[in-house]
């Protein structure tokens, strides 16, 4: 695989791209940047800060000051300062229902994406050279529209609602699958993660197990490095 390289991988929520992301890079040896993650995060320093989802200028304030995360696919990381300053572990936390219900009125602060995109690009920048594997929200179009690689990880709502039923352990199928439907309301507004733009190329996961949609995205990226190695 030639350096620098970057694997970019949008997708509506419950598509599987942290998964997915993570086993690719951890089968390529590359970093794995989740930016899902950091919008969850930020989400939860909001909650225990108790900030007012209305303040964008308190929320935007807590985005540069507050948590982050590593890049090592085999063991995911993330940290924040909570309201007393303590440094803590919120990796399982970031997953609660109360923090999924905030996320979107948080990612949906335009100075915040703003901040946190330029963050996403300095963080590729430092990994590019050995490899990187970048999934989230506008990632092949906004934050790594030059990536080497770009794919649009996409599957049926009814697939979505279970995967991510999985993922969250403390409401109902029926209150998961309202909350899929809200946040990709909510996240349409700021971001097309649902169409394939030029050059991004789509993977329908509906039918296909975790190891398959795997096989399926170092498949592309195998092709794609060729591709790309040719001049075509």
């Amino acid at each position: 695989m030639r350096a620098p390289f970057v694997v970019a991988i949008d997708g509506p929520s419950g598509s599987g791209k942290s998964t997915v992301a993570k086993a690719v890079a951890r089968a390529l040896g590359f970093a794995c940047l989740d930016t899902g993650a950091a919008y969850r995060a930020l989400a939860w320093v909001v909650l225990d800060r108790r900030i007012d989802l209305d303040d964008e200028d308190a929320i935007v304030l807590a985005a540069d000051r507050g948590f982050g995360f590593g890049t090592d696919p085999d063991e995911e990381s993330v940290w924040a300062l909570t309201a007393e300053g303590k440094r803590t572990d919120i990796t399982a936390a970031i997953r609660d229902s109360r923090v999924t219900a905030v996320v979107s009125a948080v990612a949906g602060v335009p100075d915040v994406r703003r901040r946190l995109n330029a963050f996403f690009r300095e963080t590729i920048r430092k990994n590019a050279k050995s490899g990187i594997v970048v999934e989230g929200r506008d990632i092949t179009t906004v934050v790594a529209p030059d990536a080497a690689v770009r794919i649009l990880l996409t599957a049926s709502e009814e697939t979505r609602t279970i995967r991510r039923s999985a993922e969250i352990v403390d409401q109902s199928d029926h209150e998961t699958r309202e909350q899929l439907r809200s946040r990709d309301r909510a996240d349409s507004r700021v971001a097309n993660f649902m169409n394939a733009h030029d050059g991004v190329i789509t993977i329908d996961s509906t039918d296909l197990d975790l190891g398959q949609t795997v096989a399926a995205v170092i498949e592309t990226v195998t092709t794609e490095t060729a591709r790309i190695a040719h001049g075509n």
